[in-house]
């Protein structure tokens, strides 16, 4: 068959290569007969249903003639949204990235489309198909981005979430990108919106920022809750958050606390172990369920932060009791052994029995809870911190090979999150033991130094031509 322009010369060539008449392809694809002749003879237009049945009758790929159908609509066909619609789903379905974005840049300058191609992006998201939702929702914010509508908002808030990945500076950017449309959200999605920002903020350990999101959080959320309990009934949020208001009022003091214990300011992040693990719980009349496993997942994370903030402020003692939690814990091993370490490293303790006894749960994988997976992110961040710990305590301890393999894993690490801050403290802590590496190990750093100089040029060139 030789090349053609249109789908009907398509399938002309298909039945004069074939030698099938017109009825016998009915017949084999389910094609009205009449149908079909009209396709022929230019007089009707093809829908994206019957050019499925065309393509499967032509013995073609799914979705092999996409790109020439879209040429057809690009050139003439009237772009209505019952042909459009069904198209767009079929390229979303087919993963066919590049006819769904030009599909949708052709349609950009038509507002009226707006709403409906948001709530198709919306369909999208809910069915895990981020990328085809990604394009609508980008459409949708550059198209609406003088509106100070809800759909704005949302459509950015969309795109905020989708974007997150393992590139730490990525993350960052599409962080600031996000952050100024929280406001034009509805009240019980800003505080999701509020929570995943202030995640970013942390495995970024832009502490700041976590400490202005986490007031702004603790601020909406007790407004909402208050307003839920003097209720008459429990009601949802209109467009609600995803987790009941009293999880994002104990998320908030989790927050605060985080940043106290940044700032190596224990005692104060003590206080606010108290309030989400039980002093904010006084007079809180539990309602349900879901109420109840936030309240005990809360009460076991103050637990253990509690045990934290007294081993960093110097209590040793507490460490055999916090040991014994993390046995019975073991999905927080990681993040565990990243603070013990950070202590023995800090006040010169021997630690080797704890690696010894939890080595089997110390690598790098998901996490979860009570309520799902833990952020990404800090997940990332989290791991790529107990590697460089983990380097600093065996150089300490003179277990110099050991020590390097760590911190040639974490830098591998920390060069895929693109996580610049620990790049430049694993380079600082492997030039205090340059000297007693041997010539083959700094030939490996070499190498691997220069991979992340490449890395960081490349990102900037790109960063160049945005």
């Amino acid at each position: 068959m030789k090349p053609a322009t249109t789908v009907r010369q398509e399938l002309e060539s298909y039945l004069i290569w074939s030698g099938l008449t017109r009825q016998q392809f009915s017949e084999m694809t389910g094609i009205n007969q009449g149908t079909i002749s009209a396709i022929l003879s230019g007089y009707r237009q093809i829908s994206i249903h019957n050019l499925d049945l065309i393509t499967e009758g032509m013995g073609l790929e799914e979705g092999a003639l996409y790109e020439i159908y879209l040429e057809e609509c690009l050139r003439g066909m009237p772009l209505h949204w019952r042909r459009l619609g069904p198209f767009i789903r079929r390229c979303a379905e087919l993963n066919k990235l590049g006819c769904l974005k030009r599909l949708v840049q052709a349609v950009a300058d038509r507002l009226s489309y707006m709403p409906v191609l948001f709530e198709m992006a919306e369909q999208f998201f809910r069915e895990g198909k981020r990328k085809a939702a990604a394009l609508l929702y980008q459409c949708v914010a550059e198209c609406e981005k003088y509106q100070h509508s809800e759909r704005l908002a949302l459509s950015r808030y969309r795109l905020f979430t989708i974007h997150l990945g393992e590139d730490q500076e990525e993350n960052l950017r599409a962080a600031v990108l996000f952050e100024d449309y929280v406001d034009r959200l509805d009240e019980g999605v800003q505080l999701d919106a509020l929570k995943d920002l202030a995640d970013v903020y942390a495995s970024l350990h832009r502490w700041d920022r976590v400490e202005s999101l986490a007031e702004k959080l603790e601020q909406k959320a007790t407004i909402q809750y208050r307003h839920r309990v003097n209720r008459k009934r429990k009601e949802a949020m209109d467009k609600g958050a995803s987790r009941t208001e009293l999880f994002y009022l104990l998320y908030a003091y989790l927050l605060r606390a985080n940043v106290c214990d940044a700032r190596q300011e224990y005692a104060r992040a003590l206080e606010y172990v108290t309030l989400y693990s039980g002093g904010a719980l006084h007079g809180i009349d539990v309602k349900d369920e879901e109420e109840q496993r936030v309240v005990e997942q809360f009460q076991e994370w103050g637990r253990a932060n509690a045990y934290v903030y007294r081993l960093m402020s110097g209590d040793i003692q507490v460490l055999a009791d916090y040991t014994e939690w993390v046995a019975s814990h073991v999905q927080e091993v990681v993040p565990a052994m990243y603070r013990i370490l950070q202590a023995a490293n800090q006040f010169e303790l021997n630690v080797d029995h704890l690696l010894e006894r939890f080595g089997a749960h110390l690598t790098y994988k998901e996490r979860s809870c009570r309520f799902g997976h833990y952020n990404t992110q800090i997940v990332a961040d989290q791991y790529v911190r107990y590697l460089w710990e983990l380097a600093q305590y065996e150089f300490r301890t003179r277990r110099v090979e050991m020590g390097v393999r760590q911190l040639f894993e974490g830098m591998e690490l920390a060069l895929r999150f693109n996580h610049e801050s620990m790049l430049i403290r694993y380079a600082r802590l492997f030039e205090q033991f340059r000297h007693e590496a041997s010539r083959e190990v700094q030939e490996k750093y070499k190498y691997l130094f220069c991979e992340v100089e490449k890395s960081y040029e490349i990102k900037s060139i790109i960063v160049d031509r945005a």
